[in-house]
């Protein structure tokens, strides 16, 4: 056999692999990283097609899982009283649509009789307020009625074609009623069905697998439960500031701020903001002002005290990250996309330390237990 690179006087053999050898390392490292960052890029185009394609099932599923974690513990009290799972489960979420609909009707019977006397208020705050713009900045009245008229005419043109926003509607309302069923067979046959995963994995996969989970899960009903009582305080600091300034619908705007409180940041900044501006219409600038410091004060409160208390370091996620995915989340899928956007990041995140984690300590061999067992233990553990 002949070895062309070990005969004398003969010049070693060419190729690739020596091309690339003699090619000086803070090249290859930034060709790896390159091809490395195009492949994961090339990943998550994918995975961003195809979540546009199906964003009503990922937003649906994406809601139901977030239901199922904040209902969890009802249905495990319910169970504990011996009721069939079927039944608890069934419970749970009528539990669910009675109080969503029970705060919908309180809502609207509170705030019907003032809707009147908003509009009103409403007309005369923005008389205030163009008398206020035009003395005080070089504006004039047929200037400021052009611009009322071209933000008219750009809403107008931007309006959704009617047949496009009954096909909206109708996913919608699919959507929400795909989320239900799924909630059901989730919360009465969810443990079965990690059962059933587990059982189908051995070795080392079962235990890093069914950690992972438990982290997940623990990581989703910590947010789901934490994000509730949150925009639970919001919503009542807030609703209590605007009845002490006399704002109107103080009741609706404080559901407002409930229901923004489930996106973070940026759902109560807009809560805030619809406050604030009802306040400088009905009652002009004064009230306003006050309002908007009672805003800023809930929510230094919330953020730097009840958020960390609350949460206990559960959903360790930077405030631009979330500014990120919560954007993301909302081109995707719209308002229901900002909604879930957070939650599966947590999730995911948690989900990959965990096994980032789990793999360190297998490689220092400390801190690594022994594989589980019984799958149906671990899966009772994890769910």
């Amino acid at each position: 056999m002949d070895d062309d690179a070990g005969t004398p006087g003969r010049a070693p053999a060419t190729g690739p692999r020596q091309t690339w050898a003699g090619l000086p390392w803070p090249v290859r490292t930034a060709v790896t990283w390159s091809a490395c960052l195009l492949v994961v890029t090339a990943g998550l185009w994918l995975l961003g097609q195809i979540a546009v394609l199906l964003a009503p099932l990922a937003v649906a599923l994406a809601g139901t899982l977030f239901l199922t974690a904040l209902l969890d513990p009802v249905l495990v009290r319910l169970r504990r009283l011996r009721v069939p799972a079927g039944l608890a489960a069934l419970l749970s979420i009528l539990l669910l649509l009675g109080i969503l609909g029970g705060a919908g009707v309180l809502v609207w019977n509170l705030a019907a009789s003032q809707f009147g006397e908003l509009s009103q208020q409403l007309g005369q705050g923005l008389e205030r307020s163009r008398d206020f713009v035009t003395s005080s900045l070089p504006v004039s009245d047929q200037q400021l009625d052009r611009l009322v008229e071209q933000i008219r005419q750009g809403l107008s043109s931007g309006a959704p074609d009617p047949v496009a926003g009954a096909r909206k509607v109708a996913e919608v309302v699919g959507a929400i009623l795909l989320a239900l069923v799924l909630l059901f067979f989730l919360l009465k046959d969810g443990r079965s069905m990690w059962h059933w995963v587990l059982r189908r994995l051995t070795g080392p996969r079962r235990e890093l697998t069914a950690e992972a989970g438990r982290a997940g899960w623990r990581t989703l009903g910590a947010y789901s439960r934490g994000t509730m009582i949150i925009a639970a305080i919001d919503a009542i600091g807030i609703g209590l500031a605007l009845v002490v300034l006399r704002v109107p619908l103080a009741l609706p705007l404080a559901l407002i701020t409930f229901v923004g409180g489930f996106v973070p940041i940026i759902g109560a900044t807009v809560a805030g903001a619809v406050a604030v501006l009802v306040a400088l219409a009905a009652n002009g600038p004064t009230t306003a002002l006050l309002t908007l410091a009672a805003v800023i004060a809930v929510q230094q409160i919330e953020g730097n005290l009840l958020e960390p208390l609350v949460m206990r370091r559960q959903v360790q996620l930077h405030p631009a990250v979330i500014l990120v995915v919560v954007t993301a989340g909302t081109l995707v899928a719209g308002v229901a996309g900002a909604f879930v956007s957070v939650p599966i990041a947590a999730v995911l995140w948690r989900v990959l330390d965990t096994v980032q984690q789990h793999r360190a300590d297998g490689r220092s061999g400390t801190g690594a237990s022994a594989p589980t067992a019984d799958p149906g233990r671990a899966a009772e553990a994890a769910g």
